[in-house]
């Protein structure tokens, strides 16, 4: 049992190490005139139309003994200085690995060869599984104001009610139902007087017929 068990994790190793491998790109520098400075090639243009991920491998290929690979700081690469390199290659036919994002740089250390062009500034992007994995902010939760509570009326306050209740009826002493005047209004005066004239008249033909 522990045996299967043993050749199962090894299976599993070695298939994941064929994955890795088939989905990292190898890119030879400079195209079909590889890493020299015949033909005016041009390594930033060459490098500006490729896209390089990490696990990617960058090769250089050229006549051993003629070139050379030197991979340096930005400041060097800047000012073709080949006194303090990070690796030095030889080979002819060198395959550098990319393990991490960010710029990787490197020239030809033979004297003359950076100037004349022999250089190469390879921009690497970050994995798109790390981009993916880091967590998106959550919404900020809706604030709902509480609706208003209803005023509830304050003890020995009347004034909500005595606006909406009409006013009772008044009684009389002798315990009928009083009669409510009527409300005054701007022709009252007016009435009062026509009253006053009509008796008047009345009167005064009453006496001529006696």
């Amino acid at each position: 049992m522990k045996g299967v068990r043993g050749m199962a994790v090894v299976m599993a190793l070695a298939l994941a190490g064929m994955v890795a491998t088939s989905s990292a790109a190898v890119y030879q520098v400079g195209g079909s005139s590889g890493w020299t400075i015949l033909g005016n090639v041009n390594y930033a243009d060459w490098a500006g139309k490729q896209t390089f991920k990490v696990g990617d491998v960058i090769e250089f290929k050229y006549p051993q003994g003629i070139h050379n690979v030197l991979e340096v700081n930005k400041a060097d690469y800047s000012s073709c200085t080949n006194s303090t390199p990070i690796a030095t290659h030889t080979s002819g036919d060198d395959k550098v690995t990319i393990k991490s994002p960010g710029h990787r740089f490197f020239i030809c250390g033979v004297p003359g060869h950076c100037a004349a062009g022999q250089k190469l500034n390879v921009r690497v992007l970050k994995s798109q599984k790390a981009r993916s994995s880091a967590p998106s902010p959550s919404p900020a939760p809706s604030a709902t104001a509480p609706a208003p509570a209803a005023a509830s009326p304050r003890a020995g306050d009347t004034s909500g009610s005595s606006a909406s209740t009409p006013p009772a009826a008044a009684t009389s002493s002798d315990g009928g139902a009083a009669t409510t005047a009527p409300a005054p209004n701007s022709n009252g005066a007016g009435v009062v007087r026509a009253g006053y004239a009509v008796a008047l008249a009345v009167a005064a033909s009453m006496a001529m017929l006696q």
